[in-house]
């Protein structure tokens, strides 16, 4: 089976876990309470690739206030259904010492790659640096530390997929959550 049939199959079969309805609802919900924070603040956003394209572009588009946008790219993944060691593919480019700093991704799992990214951006000395994500799943394999500080939705402990987050680089672009059949 190729990997496009092996896309098709698995989205035939799969749980719909969270409707377009109920996740526009959580992008609502997440731009607010952002928007509640930093509307004041001047922020640097950054969108954390490839997953985290879509829920930023959904939840920016529902604030009102100014700010500056950049992306990072750190992956565990790269197309599979399970975690490896991390890569970094890219840094932003825009100063981050001193600025108020939003992390958008999609989804905190085990919450490695959020871990390493936390890290890597406090050396920058950020005034302040919160991460939100779409999703978060239920579970007790979170990696020490791990947590977001906006959390749309909550999920059981199965691989999903849709809203950026993606069924081996397939997917991502549903708005709705999807989980794999088990």
């Amino acid at each position: 089976m190729s990997a496009l049939e092996d896309a098709l199959a698995v989205r035939r079969a799969a749980d719909c876990l969270a409707d377009q309805a109920t996740v526009a609802a959580a992008y609502d919900r997440l731009a607010a309470e952002i928007g509640a924070e930093y509307a004041p603040r001047n922020p640097l956003v950054l969108a954390v690739m490839i997953g985290g394209l879509i829920p930023a572009a959904e939840i920016l588009k529902r604030v009102s206030f100014p700010f500056e946008l950049d992306y990072l790219h750190a992956t565990r993944y790269r197309g599979a259904t399970v975690g490896g060691g991390l890569l970094w593919k890219r840094q932003p480019d825009t100063e981050l010492a001193g600025r108020h700093v939003l992390v958008i991704d999609d989804i905190l799992d085990e919450g490695h790659t959020l871990v390493a990214v936390r890290r890597a951006l406090e050396e920058f000395s950020p005034a302040s640096l919160r991460i939100a994500v779409l999703a978060e799943k239920r579970h007790a394999r979170r990696a020490p530390g791990a947590h977001a500080e906006f959390v749309g939705l909550e999920l059981p402990d199965r691989y999903v997929f849709g809203c950026g987050m993606d069924y081996k680089n397939y997917w991502r672009q549903l708005p709705a959550i999807y989980a794999v059949r088990e």
